[in-house]
């Protein structure tokens, strides 16, 4: 909303400023007599705008009120020594000449509030990339990069690397059964489970946010890891008999799959996942 208000406000500036240029070729074109001084004050109206439009409101207007007193001057010089009177000439340029500052301000700072929206979308997208909104888990982007890294720890320094993979059980089944607001809590809670379960040098991932799928990276062997699948599947069973048999109406399963990393049989960490979902279909 705020965002297409400055749009429009922008696109309303630019036409106004449009309009006031158009007027003043009218009005100098209409004046044959006063020609060179109209297109001289045009020059340093326009001056005055470009000065806004790269510094500030502030800065044009306290030029536009050092022009007023100098352009003020000129008109007393000219109506004392040549007798001239103070026509419609004078006052317009008194009025045109900040109304353009004020507009291609309006404009301005406008512009300056998309861009600087756009600066922050692509920022929010650009992190969103690697970490999901809700949970603030990194999803699988960020499980490929990491993946390698912990892989060639383990393989360097032999120390044991496990995947789990963690899925929700009947997950299309119970998207028709709740609302869109509790999948997100739902997906929300599953995560701050899995996430208690684990040590803090171990990483958490959202794979999958529509199958609501979880990996686990764990720096522990198989029977470690079954260690945390059995402390996983505790916490959400005392969840459902508690808190979530209430918030979801229904009681949320896991399935659990655990490989352990071997170089010799997992390529690369798209493999790794791979070959973990497959331990899926065990654990029923």
């Amino acid at each position: 909303m705020r965002r297409n208000r400055s749009s429009l406000f922008s696109d309303i500036a630019f036409l106004v400023f449009l309009v006031l240029i158009f007027i003043c070729i009218v009005f100098i074109a209409g004046s044959p007599d006063h020609y060179i001084q109209n297109i001289i004050i045009l020059n340093i109206a326009f001056l005055l705008a470009l000065v806004t439009y790269f510094t500030n409101v502030t800065a044009g207007l306290v030029l536009n009120l050092a022009f007023i007193f100098g352009y003020g001057f000129f008109v007393l010089y000219q109506t004392v020594s040549e007798g001239e009177t103070i026509g419609v000439n004078t006052y317009f340029w008194l009025v045109m000449t900040p109304l353009l500052t004020v507009v291609l301000w309006v404009f301005t700072s406008t512009t300056r509030e998309l861009q600087a929206e756009n600066e922050r979308l692509e920022k929010r997208t650009a992190n969103l990339a690697t970490v999901d909104e809700n949970t603030d888990l990194r999803n699988t982007i960020s499980f490929q990069k990491d993946a390698s890294l912990f892989t060639g720890i383990s393989t360097r320094y032999s120390i044991p690397l496990t995947l789990l993979v963690v899925k929700v059980k009947y997950w299309s089944e119970i998207r028709r059964l709740i609302p869109e607001d509790q999948l997100s809590d739902a997906i929300y809670d599953v995560s701050q489970l899995s996430q208690s379960s684990i040590r803090t040098n171990d990483a958490l991932y959202l794979l999958d946010k529509e199958d609501a799928t979880w990996g686990l990276l764990l720096f522990t062997d198989r029977e470690g890891a079954k260690i945390v699948i059995e402390r996983i599947k505790f916490k959400l069973q005392e969840l459902n008999d508690t808190e979530f048999s209430k918030k979801y109406k229904v009681n949320l399963g896991l399935k659990i799959g655990a490989v352990q990393y071997e170089e010799a049989t997992i390529e690369n960490p798209l493999d790794f996942i791979v070959q973990a979902k497959k331990q899926l279909e065990y654990d029923v």
